[in-house]
């Protein structure tokens, strides 16, 4: 994976070079969403590396959705049931209640968005310009992303059709949601290790 001048974490690096060696996109743009460092990636089908962001997440730790979550309304969701889930998603442009969205997984009412701003005491946007990523812990599940990063970089790439989003977990592995192994690079390119 081309990430040019940008220095992801170990497992952003892996996940993406896993992506160009295994052809699991499809030739499709994709977005990886790291969790641990509250950032989006946005790479094009030849897995260069186009933009990247800060985002806000839901609240709660953990890479699995709550059982139905995707039925309940917002104010019956649980402090704890407020995940961004982990995991590899076909994602499309669609819209929620206020706005056109990408959904990431419809069927759990995650998508991502621009950032939601309705709510002042939440600092939503203050929250994605700080340099803690401590702070970008904030939604009920869904991404939320700067306004400028989603109509730039984000929407686009959903235009024609669908593209892929990878989440990176919080504390699973990327072999347990992904099924990726390790690796090494050697002179005819990535080899995989058994």
């Amino acid at each position: 994976a081309d990430f040019g001048a940008q220095a992801p974490s170990p497992d952003t690096r892996h996940l993406a070079d896993w992506v160009a060696a295994s052809h699991d996109h499809g030739g499709l743009a994709f977005v990886i969403i790291d969790k641990k460092k509250a950032t989006a990636y946005v790479f094009d089908g030849r897995v260069r590396l186009q933009a990247t962001s800060a985002v806000l997440l839901g609240s709660a730790l953990g890479d699995d959705s709550a059982p139905g979550i995707g039925d309940k309304p917002i104010a019956a969701i649980r402090p704890e049931e407020r995940t961004t889930p982990a995991g590899r998603f076909l994602a499309e442009r669609g819209r929620n209640l206020r706005e056109d969205v990408v959904w990431v997984d419809y069927d759990a009412a995650v998508s991502m968005h621009r950032v939601l701003t309705s709510n002042p005491a939440e600092r939503r946007l203050e929250r994605l310009t700080t340099p803690s990523i401590d702070d970008n812990r904030i939604s009920s599940g869904c991404i939320n992303l700067p306004v400028s990063f989603y109509e730039t970089h984000v929407r686009p790439i959903f235009a024609s059709g669908k593209a892929m989003v990878y989440v990176l977990p919080d504390t699973k592995s990327l072999q347990q949601v992904f099924g990726v192994y390790g690796y090494s690079v050697g002179s005819q390119g990535l080899h995989t290790r058994r």
